[in-house]
């Protein structure tokens, strides 16, 4: 039939224990340039004026955190949020994921957000009173005028507790994406006869994470840098140790592209422009026990410290960009900082502009309900990271 246009390419799984996804996703990216992206005004001009290839947004940010994951050796998850979606990007072990979930922004979409993730759990992370009415009217009103930004504390405050949940619901998706293959035959052991894994495991491993990278509008916009590592750390939940990172003007993109035709060029302006470092983020896998000591940690190099940590207390130590530090931590017998439950850990970590955000609140972190943390406890942390230092809580009314 010559009205329909087939495009043929390589089996996506030519094996069972293999996948090749490559030239499936490369015909997709050419049909939509094509059919799609064509008919964008200005389009025509754009391509008559450069010679690379046109990559969308979510493709090359993608392609710049895997030349990064690549040239490193380490495995990095990126998140674009946006106003319509929120695109997550992953690097395990050489593998490179991509995922975009639409109807999860913060502007066109953040009344999906508020549904999805319901409005309770939005406000657990909210350590002041707010009147919920007055809150889905700002809802609303943000979908109507999308490029507004916070006019008050109480709004900001909202905003980010909103991008919390946003960017968790990402992330979940993102990890129910990236899985193994399904259907492989496995070695399989006593204890796991009783077990129905057939396969189709995440591959995103929170304690393999070495560096989760900030981008969109809401993460690296955010008046004091203390708030965007909350936010992610809130939202992604690392374990072990993790360097925390922004993207400082939107660069990420352009870098994708760059990448593509100079490599090298890419890499130097990505870690000497494009990116400023938080800092690092040191938290142990598991629930602590309330009311005692979930690690102990001691801190040698640029700075010296020893002490512990609470469950569910959060401690921030100042460690600046161009300082490095040996850290030690020696969780609880029932937490793991990555070697095992109970088993010591050491590490070379690097500063930032927050420095070293040591989390003893456990993971999976609990939050809310009768069970989680309270809103006392979301009090401490504000305070303990200083959110909002300074700033004094206007009513928008």
């Amino acid at each position: 039939d010559d009205s329909v246009e087939l495009s043929q390419v390589e089996n996506v799984r030519p094996i069972l224990d293999r996948e090749n996804l490559g030239p499936a996703r490369d015909m997709i990216h050419d049909l939509f340039l094509e059919h799609v992206m064509a008919h964008a005004p200005g389009y025509d001009k754009l391509i008559a004026w450069t010679d690379a290839p046109i990559m969308p947004t979510p493709g090359a940010v993608g392609n710049i955190l895997k030349t990064i994951a690549e040239k490193s050796g380490i495995n990095a998850v990126g998140v674009d949020i946006g106003g319509a979606t929120t695109d997550v990007f992953s690097v395990f072990d050489g593998e490179f994921n991509r995922t975009v979930s639409a109807n999860l922004g913060m502007s066109y979409s953040i009344s999906n957000v508020c549904a999805e993730a319901t409005m309770p759990n939005i406000l657990r992370w909210v350590h002041v009173d707010m009147d919920e009415r007055e809150l889905r009217n700002r809802v609303k009103n943000k979908m109507i005028r999308p490029t507004t930004i916070p006019q008050s504390l109480e709004a900001l405050i909202f905003e980010q507790a909103v991008s919390r949940e946003a960017l968790r619901l990402a992330y979940l998706q993102h990890k129910e994406f990236a899985t193994t293959l399904k259907g492989v035959q496995q070695q399989r052991t006593v204890g796991d006869l009783f077990t129905q894994d057939s396969g189709g495991n995440s591959i995103v491993d929170n304690m393999k994470l070495d560096l989760l990278v900030a981008s969109g509008g809401v993460l690296p916009h955010a008046p004091r840098m203390e708030q965007t590592a909350a936010m992610l750390i809130d939202a992604f939940e690392p374990e072990g140790f993790t360097r925390l990172a922004k993207d400082s003007i939107f660069m990420m993109p352009h870098l994708g592209v760059l990448a593509q035709v100079h490599p090298q060029a890419a890499l130097e302006v990505f870690e000497r422009d494009c990116l400023i470092y938080l800092g690092t983020c040191i938290a142990t896998a598991g629930k602590p026990v309330p009311n005692k000591v979930a690690f102990e940690y001691r801190i040698t190099g640029d700075i010296t410290a020893q002490g512990e940590i609470l469950a569910g207390e959060l401690k921030r130590i100042p460690l600046a960009a161009d300082q490095e530090a040996r850290v030690s931590i020696t969780p609880h017998r029932k937490l793991d900082a990555g070697n095992g439950k109970g088993q010591s850990v050491e590490k070379t970590v690097h500063g930032g502009t927050v420095g070293i955000i040591l989390d003893g609140r456990g993971r999976p972190l609990l939050v809310g309900g009768e069970t989680g943390y309270s809103r006392q406890d979301v009090s401490q942390w504000v305070e303990a990271l200083n959110l909002y230092e300074n700033e004094s809580l206007v009513s928008s009314k």
